[in-house]
C-alpha cells in the first residue's frame, strides 16, 4: 500500500500538496545509485568544475525569488514581504565556492628526490542531508553546497513542512548539470531513514532538527562508525550591558526573537539586561512587539505570519500559560488574528520570569521572549550557561575586549557582539551540549565533509 505525506499550510489548514513516500526498496536503490555516482566521474571531476555547476544552480534559483517567497508563505508561513531566502542562500554558496580550492588542496609534507608525503582530503561518498523547515533553503544548502563541491553525492530528505523546497533544489541542480544520481531529493519516513543509516547505505549524516531527532540519528548510526553531524535545539541568550546602545539592542534582539514567528535556529529566546537599563529596555521591547502586524503572510503589510504548524503554536501557548501561572507578566494584548488556538500567535514579552519556568529553560521556537534583570557580568554569564543548549549568545556592549572575555566564559558555539541571529559563512557554524556537534560552513565544513587520506611514497 502506497504511503503519502500531506503538507498542511499554516495559512488556513488546507493541504498544500501531497507526496508519495519512498518504499524501502526505492530508498535503498536511490542510495546505491548515489554511491555508484559518488565513486564514479563526479569525485574525479576537477573542483572548479563542481564549483561551476553549484554556482550555476544558485543562479537558477535566484531567477525565481518571487516564486520562492510565495511558496514559503504557503508551506511554513513566512510573510512574502521578506522575499524568500536567496540573499543568505547565495552568500553561503559564494563563500564556500571561493574557499573550496584551498580548503580541499592536499597538504604536502615533503616532495623531495626521496619521498613524496602528503595528506589528501577525499569525499566520504554518500552524504544524507536531513533538513529542517524553518529556513529550508539556507539550512539545506549549508551542507549540500560543500558536500557536492567536495565530491560527494547527496541525498536530501527535506522536512514534511517544506517538501517543495527539496524539489526546487533538485530542479535547479539538475538543470545546471549536476547528474541526477549525484543529487537526489527523496521523501522518506523515519523508519526508512534509520534503516539507510543503520545498514550503511550512506556514509555521512547531517541532521538539523530536534534533540529527539538527533538522538534517533545517533541511535541508528550506533556501531556503524558513520559520522553524524547535528544541529539540534537552542535557547539562545542575549545580554545587554550597562554601556550598550539601548535602541540598537532592542531593535536587533527583538527582531532576533520574533522574526519568522520566532522559528529561527539561533533566534533569541531569553534576554538578560543590566538592572539600570531593565525598565527602559522592556518598555521599548514591548512597543516593538506591539507594532508588529500579525496576519496572512500573503498580505504585503503583514510583518508576522502564522507558526508553521499547530503543534508548534500549542507549545508556545502552553509555555506562556505556565509562566503566567508561576508569576510572570505578559505585556502584549492578544492580537486580532490570534484566536487563542490556531497557528497565529501574538508576539509576547514576558517579565517576572525565572529559570524555574520552562519558558526560560526549554526550547520555545516561537514569537515570545523572557526578559530578566541582572546585576553584573558574572550573574549574566551564570544565567546564560544555565541551559542544556549552546548554539549562540549575543552580547551588547561598546567594549570589544569585555565581549570577548565574557564570550570565553559562555558555553556556546558562536559569540556575537552587537548583533545576533546571523550565520557568517566564513565562521564555523557549530554548537555544544544538547545543541549537538558539527562543523558547518567555513573552511571547516570541507574538513567535516571529507576524510583525510595519507600518502607515503618512497621514490628511491
Amino acid at each position: 500500500m502506497t504511503k503519502t505525506i500531506d503538507l498542511i499550510s499554516p495559512i488556513d489548514g488546507s493541504v498544500y500538496l501531497s507526496r508519495e513516500v519512498f518504499s524501502r526498496d526505492a530508498a535503498f536503490d536511490a542510495a546505491a545509485r548515489a554511491r555508484k555516482a559518488a565513486h564514479g566521474s563526479w569525485a574525479s571531476k576537477p573542483v572548479k568544475d563542481r564549483v561551476a555547476l553549484v554556482l550555476k544552480a544558485t543562479e537558477l534559483i535566484g531567477q525565481s525569488t518571487d516564486q520562492m517567497a510565495l511558496e514559503l508563505a504557503h508551506q511554513m508561513g513566512r510573510p512574502i514581504r521578506y522575499g524568500g531566502e536567496f540573499g543568505g542562500f547565495n552568500e553561503r554558496v559564494q563563500y564556500m565556492a571561493e574557499v573550496a580550492a584551498d580548503s580541499l588542496a592536499p597538504d604536502v609534507i615533503e616532495d623531495s628526490d626521496t619521498f613524496h608525503r602528503l595528506i589528501k582530503r577525499v569525499p566520504w561518498g554518500v552524504v544524507l542531508v536531513v533538513a529542517p523547515w524553518n529556513y529550508p533553503y539556507m539550512t539545506a544548502i549549508n551542507t549540500i553546497a560543500p558536500a557536492l563541491i567536495a565530491g560527494n553525492s547527496v541525498i536530501l530528505k527535506h522536512a514534511q513542512q517544506t517538501l517543495q523546497v527539496g524539489e526546487r533544489l533538485a530542479e535547479a541542480l539538475h538543470e545546471a548539470g549536476v547528474p541526477e544520481d549525484v543529487f537526489q531529493n527523496v521523501v522518506l519516513d523515519h523508519d526508512t531513514t534509520s534503516a539507510l543509516i543503520a545498514e550503511r547505505a550512506v556514509d555521512f549524516v547531517n541532521f538539523t532538527g530536534s534533540v529527539g531527532g538527533g538522538q534517533a540519528m545517533e541511535r541508528a548510526a550506533a556501531g556503524t562508525f558513520i559520522p553524524v553531524s547535528t544541529e539540534l535545539g537552542g535557547k539562545d541568550p542575549g545580554y545587554v550591558r550597562v554601556d550598550a546602545d539601548l535602541d540598537a539592542a532592542v531593535d536587533t534582539l527583538m527582531d532576533g526573537a520574533i522574526f519568522n514567528s520566532g522559528q529561527c535556529c539561533c533566534g533569541i529566546e531569553r534576554i538578560y539586561v543590566e538592572q539600570s537599563l531593565f525598565e527602559p529596555f522592556v518598555d521599548k521591547a514591548v512597543a516593538w512587539a506591539r507594532a508588529q502586524k500579525l496576519g496572512n503572510p500573503l498580505d504585503a503589510e503583514t510583518t508576522l505570519g502564522p507558526m508553521a504548524n499547530q503543534r508548534f503554536a500549542d507549545v508556545v501557548r502552553r509555555q506562556v500559560a505556565d509562566a503566567v501561572a508561576q508569576g510572570a507578566t505578559t505585556h502584549v494584548p492578544q492580537m486580532t488574528a490570534d484566536d487563542g488556538k490556531g497557528t497565529y500567535v501574538t508576539p509576547q514579552v514576558l517579565t517576572g520570569v525565572t529559570h524555574d519556568m520552562a519558558v526560560m529553560r526549554e526550547e520555545t521556537f516561537g514569537p515570545i521572549v523572557g526578559i530578566m534583570p541582572v546585576e553584573d557580568d558574572f550573574e549574566a554569564v551564570r544565567l546564560m550557561n544555565d541551559s542544556n543548549f549552546g548554539l549562540t549568545a549575543s552580547i551588547w556592549t561598546k567594549d570589544a575586549n569585555a565581549a570577548e572575555r565574557i564570550g570565553d566564559l559562555i558555553e556556546t558555539g558562536t559569540v556575537f557582539m552587537n548583533r545576533c541571529d546571523y550565520l557568517d559563512p566564513a565562521l564555523c557554524w557549530t554548537g555544544c551540549k544538547d545543541t549537538g556537534r558539527g562543523a558547518g560552513l567555513s573552511k571547516l565544513a570541507f574538513q567535516s565533509l571529507t576524510r583525510p587520506k595519507s600518502y607515503h611514497l618512497k621514490k628511491a
